[in-house]
């Protein structure tokens, strides 16, 4: 049953310095012009604890083929834990529930098939979030909050799929699972955890939680007793029933819509700006592309001193980053340019001069360029 109240003006009964106070009953929620707002205390904003759940941001590549191996290939913060389970293609997909609000998703197509995996094999596509960000779950006390995590999924594969849960600092695990009933149809799921209360999270910006969607497992991980509670992590409990995505290349897996949050219900996807998502996803990985042939540094020096510059970040990193190169980039009156500092705000780069004169280098294409990673 639903409850409307038409008026201008919504005041307490009395006293000047009263709290307004809306509460719906039961598990309902208010709704404001069709807004469903947080209940249970929740944020207004900053609610998600996933970082890019609508895969606007894209940084390393929109898609990249004959993946047989772990790590961060296409949409930021997303991992590809690959554990020799078929072969894959994975992309930013524009294939998004219609009417929704969402531009893009994640899609992970299989075009090698793994039919039979081995006991050790696994497959899932995971986030992990530092444990300063995690504080106001109040995990490991009395008053540990439930965690709800929302999302939209559409794949060729029915059946169980199983997320998880891991907490990093206390080895401890909880799985839950959800069906996809209809094949090649975008679903909307939503799977509340309870809060445990054993185990607290570090705060620091280290790993403290681990957010995954399993894909597919061999019997290391599906041979026991799902742990729907919150346990010591065991693995022969962690994917029980999950479905085998990497059995036939006709299979896919999209994603999109990802909200995790404090709280026994969902609340609405909270939509961000591209450049709010892009500065949360530089905390941990940014490619930086000088612009085409035009220096990128330019000075003057003696034979064998350097030229060099030192470039911010746009948002300070996680933690010291490592760095690349890509590319052979065009020169004058120097080497390859190097690394010659490091740190959360920014790099000091440059390169060693041939002889004193006029010193430059440059990137000739859009293949050379600059990466820094501080992912968890």
């Amino acid at each position: 049953m639903t409850s409307t109240i038409e008026t201008d003006i919504v005041q307490p009964q009395s006293g000047t310095n009263t709290n307004l106070q809306l509460k719906p009953k039961g598990t309902g929620a208010v709704t404001v012009s069709g807004q469903a707002m947080p209940t249970d205390g929740g944020l207004w904003t900053g609610r998600n604890l996933w970082i890019n759940g609508e895969f606007t941001c894209s940084q390393r590549a929109t898609s990249a083929s004959s993946i047989t191996s772990a790590g961060y290939h296409t949409v930021d913060r997303l991992y590809f834990n690959y554990g020799s389970m078929g072969t894959w293609t994975l992309s930013q997909s524009t294939d998004v529930p219609s009417g929704k609000g969402f531009g893009y998703s994640f899609k992970a197509d299989c075009t090698t098939a793994d039919a039979s995996p081995a006991s050790t094999d696994k497959l899932l596509v995971a986030q992990s979030i530092e444990g300063q960000n995690l504080q106001r779950l109040k995990k490991g006390t009395s008053d540990a909050e439930d965690i709800t995590i929302s999302f939209w999924v559409k794949s060729g594969k029915t059946g169980v799929h199983i997320v998880e849960i891991y907490d990093n600092d206390n080895t401890r695990s909880i799985n839950k699972s959800y069906t996809i009933s209809s094949a090649d149809t975008w679903e909307n799921h939503s799977i509340t955890f309870a809060g445990d209360t054993t185990g607290t999270l570090t705060n620091d910006n280290g790993t403290s939680l681990t957010i995954g969607f399993w894909l597919g497992a061999g019997s290391n991980f599906t041979s026991g007793t799902l742990a729907t509670s919150w346990a010591s992590a065991t693995n022969a409990n962690r994917a029980v029933g999950q479905v085998n995505l990497a059995d036939n290349t006709a299979n896919n897996w999209l994603i999109t819509g990802i909200m995790v949050e404090a709280g026994s219900s969902a609340t609405p996807f909270e939509y961000e700006s591209y450049t709010e998502t892009l500065l949360k996803c530089q905390r941990y990985f940014t490619k930086i592309a000088p612009r085409v042939n035009s220096a990128t540094i330019r000075g003057y020096n003696a034979s064998g001193a350097v030229v060099a510059n030192w470039m911010s970040f746009q948002t300070q990193m996680r933690t010291e980053p490592t760095c690349a190169i890509t590319g052979t980039w065009a020169v004058s009156n120097c080497g390859q340019p190097t690394f010659h500092s490091f740190s959360v705000d920014g790099i000091s780069f440059g390169a060693t001069t041939s002889s004193a004169a006029d010193t430059y280098f440059y990137p000739d294409d859009a293949s050379e360029y600059i990466t820094c990673s501080a992912e968890l």
